[in-house]
């Protein structure tokens, strides 16, 4: 579990940046803020989601071990501090959102194969048939092609409920009452 004493204060996140530099929408990102209140204090009440929150959140279990979700926080973590802040949550999940671009899928799912980040995926690390140079590793244009001819290797970087929040997550309530919500209030997040 994460020591809150190790961890940088929360940020200021302004919304409306967030949702410019993401496929949400400001309202959506102040909702998905409840979803990241509920993560973030399902262990520890501090803030940020530790691993074992991103897993419980994920497998219902923090003591699950599992590569895939393991490599999920690592690229999420962008700062590599061990924890997630709402901006890295917000936007690390953007990338499953219907409306992301394919080409960003297309570099996430690389990044989460390339395990070793050399850059490359090397043959333990998945499939011979997308080593079309036959030079032993994978590089990102190979994969482009890979992924072309094997479009189901991006089925998971898809989250339809992403696209309609308000039908998916009935409790995310996206109202502008939302504002007056306490725990929103405190993040430092900015609201229009």
């Amino acid at each position: 579990m994460g020591c809150a004493c190790v961890k940088r204060l929360v940020g200021y996140e302004d919304t409306a940046i967030l949702a410019a530099q993401t496929c949400f929408k400001e309202t959506e990102v102040k909702a998905l803020y409840k979803l990241f209140r509920k993560l973030s204090s399902s262990l520890v009440d501090d803030g940020y989601i530790s691993k074992e929150e991103f897993q419980l959140g994920l497998f219902r279990n923090s003591n699950e071990q599992s590569l895939f979700a393991d490599r999920i926080f690592q690229l999420f973590d962008t700062n590599h501090d061990g924890f997630l802040d709402f901006g890295e949550f917000i936007r690390s999940l953007s990338v499953f959102h219907p409306d992301a671009p394919h080409s960003e899928k297309v570099a996430f799912a690389f990044q989460l194969y390339d395990i070793g980040q050399s850059g490359f995926i090397e043959p333990e690390e998945t499939f011979e048939d997308a080593d079309s140079k036959r030079d032993g590793k994978i590089d990102l244009e190979e994969w482009k092609e890979f992924v072309a001819r094997n479009p189901t290797m991006l089925k998971n970087m898809t989250v339809p409920y992403l696209k309609d929040m308000t039908t998916a997550f009935p409790s995310f309530v996206l109202r502008s009452d939302i504002e007056d919500d306490p725990s929103f209030e405190n993040t430092g997040l900015k609201h229009e």
